[in-house]
């Protein structure tokens, strides 16, 4: 049988992979905690779930960061890893931060098998220092370095990646996020800033290499090339000013859904927006190439937080299959077992029993199941782009330590009120009105 992805039945069927993955396992590839005090210039450092931020050095007055384009071994996931190229070891690539009006120089050495280049996506410079290969520059050969110099004349949210064999390139995990903080402290200043970079992957189920040809059929979606329950949370004290910078690299428009709380939409690669373009929202599209920053008053609880594209929480995502839903596969599964013996019937009745399943269930290695992740009353049945907004009261300023699932209050969780296992005592009436502040 074929193992592609779009033929490889019983992968995508059964929801094969590696075992179910606890929170204290995947703990990992994350940086130190800013400090808790905001920085000399008014802004607080930027945190990237998942990654770091590059170091740099002033040289006559000048910031020089090295980044350095070469292969690498990533995990997405406990259970899956791939040879991706991306740059310091790592993809997403470390996020740069720097600030309106510094002078920046950047070094790019190359130690991949072929040329490479880079674009500074959305930022103002000097049309050679662009990096579109054979357009602005000449391609950094193997084993060269090039300096980028330019002085940044704007702030926002910005990205950067290669203009040279980009179908490759992009789409082994070659990109980055870089965030220029305004020269004047914001009016409204936030506590805590996060970015998130979002792309989509075509690892084919039992293999180890992305494959970059793949235009529509991806099979892992993720934020800060990790899936969850991979994805590090984003913690915060109840009342913080929060704001998260989304970049998307993908090649997929995302629709980008926090629960519990409404958001402002304040900027995006054009910079932080006036405050009368600002708008509220509890769902928004980062279309591809785009970056969008969202604003919110942090309210206590674990809050979901995922593209609302349901595929996109999915990962090992099969293509073209039989639809099961209805069908009485006992007869035809005795048959199928005796020629793959383990094999188990599913999706008669729905998807949500895969994930009951991983544990046991036999499969191509380096495959993760489509649902994974374990929260406090049970399987969360999530994967891809997800991850969880944990918001406490007793949170201090600054600490960026996972809290654990949330303590809900008495009488605030929902309840079973008929069904198997007899009827339980109502609950008492609470007051669940909580009205987030912009």
């Amino acid at each position: 049988m074929n193992p592609s992805r779009r033929n490889f039945f019983w992968s995508s069927l059964t929801g094969f992979g590696s075992a179910l993955i606890g929170r204290a396992a995947v703990a990992q590839d994350t940086q130190p905690a800013p400090a808790a005090s905001r920085a000399s210039d008014g802004y607080v450092p930027v945190r990237t779930p998942n990654g770091v931020t590059l170091p740099y050095e002033m040289k006559d007055g000048v910031k020089e960061f090295h980044l350095i384009a070469e292969e690498i071994e990533h995990e997405f996931a406990p259970g899956t890893k791939a040879k991706c190229w991306g740059y310091n070891g790592r993809t997403p690539g470390p996020t740069i931060e720097a600030i309106e009006g510094d002078r920046v120089r950047i070094l790019v050495t190359n130690k991949l098998k072929e040329h490479t280049t880079i674009h500074w996506h959305g930022i103002l410079l000097p049309s050679g220092m662009d990096g579109v290969g054979g357009l602005n520059q000449p391609h950094i050969q193997p084993g060269e370095t090039y300096a980028y110099e330019f002085t940044l004349r704007q702030h926002g949210t910005h990205m950067y990646h290669p203009h040279a064999d980009e179908m490759v390139q992009l789409g082994v995990g070659m990109m980055g996020m870089f965030i220029i903080h305004p020269r004047q402290p914001e009016a409204k200043l936030v506590d805590r800033d996060y970015c998130i970079l979002m792309h989509n992957w075509a690892l084919h189920p039992g293999t180890y290499r992305p494959d970059p040809s793949v235009m529509q059929d991806f099979d892992l979606w993720t934020f800060n090339s990790k899936v969850f329950p991979a994805t590090e949370h984003l913690v915060a004290k109840t009342g913080e000013r929060i704001r998260i910078r989304f970049g998307n690299l993908s090649m997929w428009n995302h629709p980008i859904h926090l629960h519990g709380h409404r958001f402002l939409i304040t900027g995006s690669d054009g910079g932080r927006w006036p405050e009368a373009q600002w708008r509220s929202e509890v769902t928004e599209i980062v279309g591809v190439g785009q970056t969008r920053d969202i604003e919110f008053t942090g309210i206590a609880g674990d809050w979901a937080m995922h593209c609302h594209m349901s595929h996109h929480t999915m990962n090992a995502m099969g293509h073209d299959l039989p639809n099961t839903l209805g069908v009485d596969q006992s007869e035809i599964g005795m048959k199928v077992a005796k020629l793959l013996p383990g094999y188990m019937s599913m999706g008669e009745n729905g998807m949500a029993e895969h994930q009951d399943h991983t544990m046991h269930m036999g499969g191509p290695k380096n495959t993760l199941p489509m649902m994974m992740g374990q929260g406090p009353f049970g399987n969360l049945e999530m994967g891809g782009m997800f991850t969880v907004v944990k918001i406490r009261d007793d949170l201090a300023t600054g600490d960026y330590n996972d809290p654990g699932w949330y303590k809900n209050p008495e009488g605030t969780v929902a309840y079973k009120v008929s069904g198997p296992g007899g009827t339980p005592a109502p609950s008492p009436m609470v007051d669940h009105s909580q009205h987030n502040r912009h």
